[in-house]
């Protein structure tokens, strides 16, 4: 149901409060206001899903735009260029945290409010959906003195948040913790954070070759972006430092050969590198609503030639007053890939990508994106069908059985809207 608002009666202000507002009721994580012809068209992302929220007359379009922009501290005399900003306030008893982006298109200014919410962060390691298995493999890497642990994933997969979970874990007075981000996104008491500012020169190389000599046991790294950071990220983990960062790739064997092509030396990688945690989100099934199902011999095999069970129901959405299409919050996928010497070994030796593809996802090394979503599945916490919109099976399953795996998933007897759909998959 589209919201409508009393434009000519009501305040642009009170308008602006309520609609940020609702998006905090409605748990949302963005809110997008785009241009149109007719006017601007307000839509809120729940569940990483963008719904249809609301629609502004041309009239109070720019209005709107500018009342934004003001809140967050931008320049409303420049509509021709980008621009970022900040909202850090408190409305009707929420703590407001906002970074707002502003791009021209062709109809005006397209902004978009991202909310940001680390409250999962503070409630710690074990409340972040990890199976107990890698759940112990975090506790270990994070254990070891010395090394780089990187958090992987697509932007708004959650890395933020895994990152400041393992960081609260291991704030102590004894310890000396140092982060470089852009932006500081969270605030922790007892964490030294520093801001990035490129026009002045503070750069994450620039922060890094400074913290270095500020004696830190904990190093935490926004995000590895370029060539330079991943370098001196590698080398400061081999002198004595645990390096923690994120960085935009697939999956564990994605991550070991981005870092190679930005030029880190396989023997320091190979020395380095602790430990991989790769992670997407996936719509949580609504425990209010959600139903089982007879399985279908297409899920069926899926799931036995995956993670070896046999099912024969499934959990599946079906939608009511308290969630959005039968989903309601979000879980976290994991593959957690501890580095043991056959690996680090095979990374110095540079053997082939398939060799170590292979290596990498053997089965007693590593869960994959895919096994631990469907392990999820089995549980009721999310459905087959969300697990195939998150997750490349081609890209995902390894093994000698994956010819079999594509078979099935393609196979003859699922009917031809739905081989269609899941060959674009490969």
């Amino acid at each position: 149901m589209m919201k409508e608002f009393d434009y000519e009666n009501l305040p642009i202000v009170d308008v602006v409060n309520e609609i940020i507002v609702d998006a905090l009721k409605k748990n949302a994580s963005d809110i997008h206001f785009d241009p149109t012809e007719n006017g601007l068209r307000i839509r809120m992302r729940i569940d990483g899903v963008l719904i249809d929220y609301s629609k502004a007359p041309a009239a109070v379009q720019k209005n709107l735009i500018t009342r934004i922009k003001i809140l967050a501290g931008m320049n409303i005399t420049e509509s021709r260029l980008p621009q970022d900003g900040a909202i850090k306030n408190q409305l009707e008893g929420y703590d407001l945290d906002l970074r707002v982006s502003s791009l021209p298109v062709t109809y005006g200014e397209k902004v978009v409010v991202r909310i940001l919410d680390y409250s999962m962060s503070l409630k710690g390691l074990d409340k972040i959906d990890f199976t107990e298995e890698n759940l112990a493999k975090v506790n270990e890497m994070i254990s070891t003195p010395n090394g780089i642990i990187l958090v992987t994933g697509a932007t708004g997969s959650g890395k933020s948040t895994t990152v400041y979970s393992i960081l609260q874990k291991l704030n102590k007075s004894e310890t000396n913790i140092i982060t470089v981000e852009d932006p500081v996104e969270m605030k922790i008491e007892g964490i030294n954070q520093v801001q990035v500012m490129s026009e002045i020169g503070m750069t994450f190389g620039a922060a890094l070759r400074s913290i270095l000599r500020q004696d830190p046991n904990i190093i935490m790294i926004g995000e590895i972006r370029d060539d330079e950071t991943a370098r001196i990220a590698v080398r400061a983990s081999i002198t004595g430092h645990l390096v923690l960062s994120t960085i935009h790739t697939n999956n564990s064997l994605n991550t070991i050969e981005r870092l190679l092509d930005m030029e880190v030396e396989r023997y320091l990688l190979g020395s380095a590198l602790e430990g991989i945690i790769s992670q997407r989100l996936a719509r949580r099934l609504c425990n209010h609503c959600k139903k089982v199902q007879k399985a279908t011999d297409y899920e069926k095999q899926v799931i036995k030639k995956a993670i070896g069970v046999d099912i024969e129901e499934i959990y599946v959405p079906v939608g009511c007053d308290e969630c959005i299409d039968g989903y309601k919050g979000r879980i976290a996928i994991h593959e957690v890939l501890k580095i043991n010497q056959d690996i680090r070994d095979a990374i110095t030796s540079g053997i082939s990508k398939k060799d170590l593809r292979l290596l990498v996802y053997n089965k007693d090394n590593v869960s994959t994106l895919l096994q631990d979503g469907l392990t999820k599945v089995v549980a009721g916490h999310t459905s087959f069908e969300e697990i195939l919109k998150i997750i490349d099976i081609n890209e995902d399953y390894v093994g000698e059985e994956t010819d079999d795996l594509k078979a099935t998933i393609i196979g003859k007897n699922i009917n031809k809207e739905k081989k269609e759909e899941i060959e674009t998959l490969f």
